[in-house]
This record gives structure tokens, sequence and C-alpha cells, in this order.
């Protein structure tokens, strides 16, 4: 006997109806959770032009732009490396500016148009970016060589556009230097270290190479 009058046996009854009670509650929640799952796997119509060519795709609207082109249209050029956008190997451009495909979602992207490596350049008709790779040996082992060469298409265009960057020193007047190339391609890490010859690539492609 407690010192309020419950006995040990009344608790144990409480107890007992209290957990008998839980399963309905369970099942009381279950149709909310089920309404709610099946919301969120509804999927959505997308169309993009990639690499020039329409697409229509019905995704889940969580996938990311990097995942709908790996994954559903097949172009693996673009790599996911840190899934986190600090690594740049998943750059593609969008409406020409370049970006980290692994953070945006592919609806953000509707109706716009996208170029992948696959995009720039065929193996029959390189791109001068890519075929300045290959003399300069700015690929190495090739992992981050796709986002490496999109992004340094892109900053030419944003140098060529008097697009500043931190580095700009004449706001009025952006040029090429390799101090401008470095900084714009700081988010583009390649684990092989081969940072002078991608800058010497795109030097040569800026026609500013002078050896």
């Amino acid at each position: 006997m407690t010192s309020d009058g419950f006995t040990r046996r009344h608790i144990l009854q409480g107890s007992a109806v209290a957990t008998a009670a839980v399963p309905g509650l369970a099942q009381a929640a279950s149709p909310a959770r089920s309404a709610s799952a099946q919301e969120g796997n509804r999927m959505m119509a997308l169309d993009m032009k990639v690499n020039g060519r329409d697409v229509h795709l019905q995704l889940d609207p969580r996938t990311t732009l990097l995942d709908a082109l790996r994954e559903h249209l097949h172009l693996t050029g673009t790599k996911k490396g840190c899934d986190h956008g600090q690594c740049g190997a998943c750059t593609v451009i969008v409406e020409g500016r370049r970006i980290n495909s692994c953070l945006t979602l592919a609806v953000m992207h509707e109706g716009e148009a996208i170029t992948t490596i696959e995009g720039l350049g065929t193996p029959e008709r390189l791109h001068p970016m890519q075929r300045a790779f290959i003399v300069h040996d700015g690929y190495q082992c090739g992992y981050c060589t796709p986002g490496q060469i999109c992004s340094a298409v892109a900053v030419l265009e944003e140098i060529e556009a008097g697009v500043p960057s931190h580095v700009t020193q004449d706001l009025e007047h952006v040029a090429w230097s390799d101090a401008e190339a470095r900084e714009r391609m700081s988010g583009n890490i390649c684990r092989c270290a081969a940072y002078p010859n991608i800058i010497a690539a795109m030097r040569d492609v800026a026609g500013e190479d002078k050896a």
C-alpha cells in the first residue's frame, strides 16, 4: 500500500491500460503520415534544354540537378564529388552562368538552358578549352576535369562581359590576369594539383599565352 492509498496492483493495472492505448494512437496517426508520404513522393513534370536538346522529365521535386543529369539523363561526365558544393566537380553552365549542380534542385530550372561537359565538345570536335587542357596537361587524373573545363569556359565569358571578382583592381576595366583566373577558379578543387597547367590552358584560350 502506498501513502496515498494506491496499491502496487492499481499502478500496474493503470500502466497496462496506457500501454494498450498506444497502438490505437499509432493507428489513428498513421493515415496522416501516409498522406504526407504520398504527397512527398508526388512527381513533377520538368522541361529543360540540355546541351541544345529539349528534355522532358518526371522527377521527385527533391531531385538535385546533378542527380537529374547523371541518373535520369545519363550524362555522367558531370561528377559527384563532395555533394556539398565545395569541390566544383559538378559544375555545369546554366543560362550562361556556372553553378554547382549538387546544390540546386532540378525543378528550379524549368525551361532553362543547361550545358554540361558533353555539350561543349566531342572527341572528334573538341572545344578549344578541352584541347588546351590536353596540350597543357591540365586534366591529370581527370575526375575534376569536367567541372574545371565548364568553369574555365564560363570564367573567360565573365571576364569578357566585365564581371568583376574579389581581386579586380579596376572595376571599369576587367581584364585577364593569372590572379583573376586563380580567384575565379578557386571553387574548383584539383586533387592532383594541376593548377598551374589549368591556368596555362585558360591563358592559351584567352589569347594571353605569350610563350
